[in-house]
């Protein structure tokens, strides 16, 4: 039985640990740790070499998505932001199959034509994410997008991230009947209200896992999964390989068949 694929969002380590080692540096962690697929984070690059970066990746038997902060859809401009075709062109320059952005400011009057003539000219998959934000967060707009998207036939899938339904208060449960099967990649993220109110990404308790476990059944049997939340200790190799194990264990219980 073939495991799901398993990322590690290189965020998770933190930004100024990331920055000062640089991302170079986590590929044999991940390889290491048994993880399929490495995320690089363009708001952290420092001075990396794209194109060394790619050579590592493969030389370790690792796939790479390539992160970016580019909002699909700029408020009052109907064609896809001019910076997409930019990031488009940086994920394809460190190997990665895939880029994730944000879906920033969708409405009805968006130009998905010139979306799909952009993308026809690309290699890479685009996987679109709900963040943090009122308007790129929540599950309406991403209804209507996937919607258009269905319509014009385009190759986009959703990057689904569990934890970011928190900021606007939605149910992540809701979200994955309702958007789940568009998903192609799933950030894992559980969250934690702190004392002063703020929410930060936490790692899961066995409450999360189980919730994540409900999540997978409305999307792809062995669905891409990532963590996206603080991996932090002296032992990163160690740490990461359970949290990859316990991340590609998830929704690997329906294959098994049933005690009698």
């Amino acid at each position: 039985m073939n495991k799901p694929a398993v990322s590690i969002s290189l965020s998770s380590y933190g930004a100024d640990l990331v920055r000062r080692r640089g991302q170079a540096s986590f590929i044999e962690v991940l390889a290491a740790a048994g993880a399929n697929r490495i995320e690089w984070r363009e708001e952290l690059l420092t001075i990396e070499v794209p194109e060394q970066l790619s050579t590592a990746t493969q030389a370790q038997g690792l796939q790479s998505i390539y992160s970016s902060p580019t909002e699909l859809w700029l408020a009052g401009q109907s064609r896809p932001n001019p910076e997409l075709i930019t990031a488009l062109q940086n994920a394809e320059a460190f190997g990665s199959k895939w880029l994730k952005v944000s879906l920033g400011f969708f409405t009805d009057n968006n130009d998905l034509q010139t979306l799909g003539q952009i993308l026809a000219q690309s290699p890479v998959q685009l996987l679109v994410e709900n963040d943090q934000t009122l308007h790129g967060g929540r599950i309406e707009p991403f209804q209507r997008f996937f919607a258009a998207v269905e319509q014009h036939n385009l190759p986009i899938k959703m990057t689904f991230d569990i934890g970011n339904w928190q900021w606007q208060d939605q149910s992540a449960i809701s979200a994955a009947r309702l958007l789940g099967r568009h998903v192609g990649y799933v950030h894992c993220k559980a969250v934690a209200r702190r004392a002063d109110g703020k929410l930060v990404a936490v790692p899961p308790a066995a409450t999360d896992l189980h919730l994540w476990e409900q999540l997978l059944r409305h999307m792809a049997q062995g669905v891409m999964r990532a963590a996206e939340y603080p991996l932090q200790g002296d032992d990163l190799v160690q740490l990461t390989t359970e949290h990859v194990a316990a991340l590609a264990r998830l929704g690997q219980s329906r294959l098994e068949p049933a005690h009698v």
